[in-house]
């Protein structure tokens, strides 16, 4: 097996183990560094909003994909973890964007079906796991419904039940684990866990989620960050200017990680 084949295997296998899988995510070789370093993490996922604003671009495919990619395989480089990649809805080309991000060492990613018809969305899913098997490695794909983040006004139970249907076929397709960002709560999650079943879906933290330990309890696989991280990140960088124009300087904790 190859360590690319490997990798992709134990990303999987994080996926599934009843712990739930926490990721932090990152946007550069640095941040790839030091979140790789902290005890306990498994597995790192790209923010494609966080790489895209790194290299000044506006989130949703404005950034070109060739340096989307390039920026994956420098966070690939900095670490010996498993990574999964935000690849947003495929930038015209899921098949063969997922195996321009294989070829730089990626292993899984997101997928967002953006709310197109639903075999469309189901489309992009076999291709990107066609291209998976094309590689030799059983590529973990997160597929991403946007329902709930592009519900808009609709009763909470249509949306709810749009996204069940939407994973009920990404999951039917092949894809390992379906991706539900925005407001869920409680009761969205055991709905969810009712229909897919334990280890099957994956959520954003975000302020006022779901404790992390409920979340376990419920049969969550993974939680992840997107670009909450970089925005803590600039928060310390901006809070940091302010004390030092202010007349102060670096905080008691400070430590170089560089």
């Amino acid at each position: 097996m190859t360590n690319r084949a490997a990798q992709a295997q134990t990303l999987l296998d994080l996926h599934t183990d009843p712990d739930l899988l926490k990721v932090v995510n990152v946007w550069d070789a640095i941040s790839a560094r030091v979140v790789s370093e902290v005890e306990g993490v498994k597995a790192l996922a790209t923010a494609s909003h966080s790489i895209a604003a790194a290299y000044g671009y506006e989130d949703g495919e404005n950034i070109p994909v060739e340096l989307m990619i390039e920026a994956c395989g420098g966070i690939v480089a900095a670490t010996e973890l498993p990574v999964t990649a935000d690849l947003e809805g495929g930038y015209g080309n899921p098949g063969e964007t997922a195996r321009m991000a294989m070829g730089v060492g990626i292993v899984g990613a997101n997928l967002e079906d953006q709310l197109k018809p639903i075999h469309e969305a189901a489309s992009a899913v076999e291709a990107v796991l066609k291209a998976g098997q094309d590689e030799g490695i059983n590529f973990v794909l997160n597929a991403r419904t946007d329902a709930f983040v592009k519900a808009g006004d609709k009763p909470h139970a249509d949306v709810l039940a749009d996204a069940i249907e939407r994973g009920r076929v990404y999951l039917a397709t092949g894809a390992p684990l379906v991706f539900v960002p925005g407001p869920v709560s409680e009761d969205d999650i055991k709905a969810f866990v009712d229909a897919w079943g334990p280890q099957k879906l994956t959520l954003i933290g975000a302020p006022g989620s779901v404790p992390l330990a409920r979340m376990a309890e419920l049969g969550v696989a993974r939680v992840s960050y997107g670009p909450f991280a970089q925005s803590v990140a600039l928060m310390a960088l901006q809070d940091l200017t302010a004390d030092v124009i202010a007349g102060g300087g670096l905080p008691s904790n400070f430590r170089m990680l560089n």
